[in-house]
């Protein structure tokens, strides 16, 4: 089973754990109905599509409300630490959250401590807690944008506000950007490094790149890195190898982009729901579908 941990951005919203099911633009967790958009709902109703068309269960979800400072994470944290065993997961994606280190820590404790610990794939505020407590291999993959790319690059950067300005200059390119957190340990076993090309990669170096189908109206519509991670956190779920999720979760993404005919006007959830015939196209026809 997947496991997804992330937050919604509401003060208000308690802590829920459960199974998550599609009800059209909303996600239903126990008795709440949480619109589909940009965030960890979205990674969620991207994840949701992709076991579906997968034939595996949905989603088994923890979240809290926080509105960024942090008062909702911490009680999440705390749950986790106290009970991230009682739910066989095969694999866990730590989505948006807020960083506090030793709260991670005893997590992550709790999390290596479970009989068979789940593969581990963090995105966003997950990343920048690993790497701050030097706990970046302990992860299988990270989802990075080439932002957050730069702030694992630099090791001399103890939050990402301080990364250094030559680090995110435009001329250190993301395979560059990739050695560099690798050289000093602060990245995942694999890297999904999401943007206008998509790049797999490892130790070992660049494993591929994916940069069509490209629909640059999508770079304005907010969501769409969501979806990637939590398509590539399904397919690793459903039993795929990371090298292949990954690069299968990029090509789809991108198809699922195309094939929903973006405007200005289009919200994530018009992407999400092509998701199943991008799948097909990626699963069924080969990874380079109609030439795409």
């Amino acid at each position: 089973m997947l496991g997804i941990v992330g937050t919604i951005p509401e003060q208000n919203f308690p802590l829920h754990c459960g199974t998550a099911h599609l009800d059209g633009d909303h996600i239903l967790i126990e008795d709440e109905s949480i619109a589909i958009n940009r965030g960890t709902p979205a990674m969620i109703a991207a994840a949701a599509e992709t076991l579906s068309y997968m034939g595996k269960p949905n989603p088994f979800c923890y979240l809290v409300g926080d509105i960024g400072n942090g008062v909702g994470c911490k009680n999440l944290y705390k749950y986790l630490t106290d009970h991230i065993a009682d739910t066989a997961l095969k694999t866990l994606a730590l989505h948006y959250f807020q960083p506090d280190l030793g709260l991670f820590k005893q997590m992550l404790t709790a999390i290596k401590a479970m009989p068979a610990p789940p593969i581990l794939i963090a995105d966003a505020g997950f990343m920048y807690v690993a790497k701050m407590g030097g706990d970046a291999s302990s992860f299988d993959l990270f989802t990075p944008d080439a932002g957050e790319l730069a702030y694992l690059a630099d090791e001399k950067a103890p939050h990402p506000f301080y990364t250094r300005g030559f680090i995110l200059h435009e001329e250190n390119l993301v395979p560059d950007l990739i050695q560099k957190a690798y050289q000093h340990n602060n990245a995942a076993n694999y890297l999904l490094v999401k943007g206008a090309t998509d790049y797999i990669a490892s130790k070992s170096g660049i494993i591929a790149q994916i940069d069509s189908p490209s629909e640059e109206v999508l770079e304005a519509i907010g969501g769409t890195g969501d979806t990637l991670t939590g398509i590539v956190s399904a397919l690793i779920a459903s039993g795929m190898d990371i090298e292949s999720a990954s690069a299968k979760a990029a090509k789809v993404n991108r198809i699922a982009g195309f094939l929903a005919k973006p405007t200005a006007a289009t919200q994530v959830y018009d992407i999400i729901k092509e998701i199943p015939r991008a799948l097909d196209e990626v699963l069924r026809s080969g990874e380079e579908g109609k030439g795409w």
